[in-house]
């Protein structure tokens, strides 16, 4: 399993979350504590947002901790908003390409999890992709894809539910064409706007989720696993929950992944 840090709120350096902290996201890369595997060493990427409407972007297929440009850049880049994340590879080999987060026009994109038989139904997935999003598609990770099946199903006008409609879509594929299915999904996506996340699994297990505030007044940061040993500044998100980050702060809701249509 991957891990992943996010923040939306007033302007701050990168290394807030990425390098500094005792747990930083690095320390996470080789040293994670609440995951299935410690180390998360097949690439990493920062996403950022600045004066533009589409994000910044890093990623390299190092592990986070033997790449000094990452420190580098994340001591110098200061953002209201921004993702990073570090690799463990279930699908899709160790390249740049696979590296989280993706990103489509303004929208940015990571993932921790999985999906049981993907390669079962990957085609089936990429069937329901119009041209121009199948085209976009430069790696082989089955986060990309279902990024990618997001953004068809509407993430500009309803991200929960364009997600929860990819989501249900998979779950109905690996019924129908795999035997059970299995999604764990613990996500974060942004528009350059907001900072959404969402946690969820089939079987209510869920890669881990922690949220805190952070650079004063709304903002607040979404993570795999807290930053330091400060117990009381972190709360875990449920399972089965959509939270939204925002200039009123952090507001939290349920998730259910929801067929709008018979696309599966």
């Amino acid at each position: 399993m991957c891990r992943w840090a996010a923040y939306r709120g007033n302007p701050l350096y990168l290394e807030e979350l990425v390098s500094s902290p005792a747990h930083s996201l690095i320390e996470q890369s080789h040293c994670a504590n609440r995951a299935k595997t410690a180390t998360n060493g097949d690439g990493f990427g920062i996403a950022w947002y600045g004066d533009h409407s589409e994000p910044g972007r890093y990623r390299d297929i190092l592990p986070a901790w033997s790449d000094c440009n990452l420190r580098s850049l994340a001591r110098q880049i200061r953002s209201p908003l921004f993702l990073a994340h570090v690799r463990a590879a279930t699908h899709g080999g160790t390249r740049r390409d696979n590296c989280h987060p993706f990103v489509h026009g303004r929208w940015s994109f990571m993932h921790n999890g999985q999906i049981a038989g993907f390669d079962r139904i990957r085609r089936r997935m990429e069937a329901l992709l119009p041209d121009a999003l199948f085209d976009a598609r430069t790696g082989t990770t089955d986060s990309e894809l279902l990024f990618l099946l997001a953004l068809h199903f509407g993430l500009d006008e309803d991200p929960f539910g364009a997600m929860a409609q990819a989501i249900a879509t998979v779950e109905a594929f690996s019924r129908r064409h795999g035997g059970d299915a299995l999604v764990r999904f613990t996500a974060a996506f942004s528009n350059g706007r907001q900072l959404y996340a969402v946690r969820y699994a089939t079987d209510n297990r869920p890669p881990t989720l922690y949220a805190a505030p952070m650079g004063g007044q709304s903002g607040y940061c979404l993570v795999s696993e807290p930053l330091n040993d400060d117990v009381d500044a972190w709360m875990e998100i449920p399972d089965g929950s959509a939270v939204t980050l925002s200039d009123e702060g952090m507001k939290r809701g349920v998730f259910e992944p929801k067929l709008f249509s018979q696309a599966a």
